[in-house]
């Protein structure tokens, strides 16, 4: 048997399309560091990204006991407690960086979830068009003009209450946006004549939706991802402070609910409510940072007059 050569027209191929990749990534790359708020977002990201991966090894999982907590309830911040102690007399220092995994890992699912549901109805709608699109686009109307926290609310309750029924409900409630914009930008894309050429040289609708469609929608969609996360971290910092989270689990949102609870509103136990909210809108603006510097690089026109 004859092996193929390395120097093949497939091998050739292969590595012409991912050298064609590396350059696209380095020029994005290039141009995403002249946009000096992005870069502020993504250092934020890529420090609390490394201390939720880190959480194990700084704090400890035994920072959730209640029955082993090193302090008493609701000291004041001091030397042996940077944040002080919530009502069971757990650091909450440690809290807050152990409630960061699930904080991130529920926005970033939860994101991706309502993004590739936006996207998947968004590509069908504009491709196929017609009854399809109207069904379709009239769902997706529905959705918009429903208040996305009451149906997030609504499922969160009649569902079991755990992290993936908050990822499911988020991420459920959330797409409407994105098929719009994906139908809008598929139907743009469509009306361009390498379509009509991919369709009259024998390219079905998955050829066209999946090779043509989709490459020149990821651009949107990245965006997209970025600035759903931190809608998704708001959201389920919410349902959390509502009591609709996973009670096993800590979450920044379950650490201001625990702490409404304890009465610190009422009490001026100001350390258990300030450090959750605040690493909540670091994180969203954040995300929001880079977000906007992803539109800015994709999108130069948006960028003009900011």
């Amino acid at each position: 048997m004859i092996s193929p050569s390395v120097n093949s027209p497939t091998s050739s191929g292969t590595s012409l399309a991912w050298q064609r990749r590396r350059d696209t990534v380095g020029r994005f790359w290039k141009q995403y560091r002249t946009q000096r708020a992005g870069l502020w977002g993504l250092a934020g990201l890529a420090l609390i990204a490394l201390l939720a991966l880190a959480a194990p090894l700084i704090v400890g999982s035994d920072v959730q006991s209640v029955t082993n907590a090193p302090g008493t309830a609701l000291e004041p911040p001091s030397g042996e407690f940077l944040l002080g102690t919530d009502q069971f007399g757990r650091s909450l220092l440690g809290l807050l960086v152990w409630g960061s995994r699930i904080s991130l890992l529920v926005g970033l699912l939860a994101a991706v979830l309502s993004v590739a549901i936006g996207t998947l109805a968004g590509i069908v709608a504009g491709h196929y068009g017609g009854w399809l699109s109207t069904v379709v686009m009239r769902i997706t109307d529905w959705f918009l003009v429903m208040p996305t926290l009451v149906l997030a609310i609504v499922l969160a309750t009649v569902m079991s209450r755990s992290v993936w029924t908050v990822i499911l409900a988020i991420g459920v409630t959330t797409w409407p946006t994105t098929a719009r914009l994906v139908r809008a930008q598929t139907i743009a894309v469509e009306s361009r004549p390498y379509i009509e050429r991919a369709t009259a040289l024998g390219g079905g609708d998955g050829h066209v939706m999946t090779r043509h469609v989709l490459p020149n929608v990821l651009p949107l969609v990245l965006a997209q991802t970025t600035l759903g996360i931190s809608s998704a971290i708001l959201t389920e910092a919410t349902l959390a402070f509502l009591g609709l989270g996973d009670p096993t689990v800590v979450s920044w949102g379950g650490m201001l609910q625990d702490a409404r609870e304890a009465g610190a509103v009422s009490s001026g136990h100001w350390w258990y409510l300030a450090p959750p909210g605040i690493a909540i809108a670091l994180v969203a603006l954040a995300f929001t940072l880079c977000g906007r510097a992803v539109e800015s690089v994709l999108n130069p026109k948006l960028g003009v007059g900011r």
